[in-house]
């Protein structure tokens, strides 16, 4: 992450370390997402590990994918809001995706600038197959808040997802 310097190079507010209460509390389980994490690969359709390993595609591939899984159209414009990622960033992505045969492009027939994107219906069962298997924990956590944890809960994600979008 960039940081102000100073005139001897050294940066004027350097990062403190976090108090014993936060390293108590909340973040002692930050280690624990990153085996969630970590885990995807293992959790996949062969079919699909197959393509992500040779094709040296990442878990921003899959975001793009998981948001087509239901075979929705979508524009890169609204994937790149959806997914607060810039333009170029999704762009980069889908032409891997498309070249890979994960995606289909087609230009908008009602606006030839605007490209549309699809997941192709030979791939959209494995991908709900595989969205189904990782968001079974979470899923389970999600059904045991109310409306306003629920709400707490998605927007504290929100958040902490700019800030190392940033980072």
């Amino acid at each position: 992450m960039a940081q102000d310097k100073g005139a001897d190079n050294t940066p004027k507010n350097p990062p403190q370390p976090p108090t014993q209460e936060l390293v108590e509390g909340v973040l002692r389980f930050v280690p624990l997402l990153e085996t969630y994490f970590r885990r995807a690969h293992s959790e996949m359709p062969d079919q699909l590990r197959r393509l992500f390993v040779h094709h040296h595609l990442t878990a921003r591939h899959g975001t793009v994918l998981t948001q087509l899984a239901h075979g929705q159209e979508l524009t890169v414009g609204e994937l790149s809001e959806r997914l607060e990622v810039r333009m170029s960033t999704i762009s980069e992505l889908v032409g891997d995706l498309s070249r890979v045969g994960l995606l289909e492009r087609r230009n908008d027939p009602d606006n030839r600038r605007r490209i549309l994107v699809t997941l192709p219906a030979k791939h959209q069962d494995l991908m709900r197959e595989f969205m189904a298997r990782r968001a079974q924990p979470l899923l389970r956590v999600l059904e045991t808040l109310d409306p306003g944890e629920l709400a707490g809960f998605a927007a504290g994600l929100q958040v902490w997802a700019q800030e190392l979008e940033r980072y």
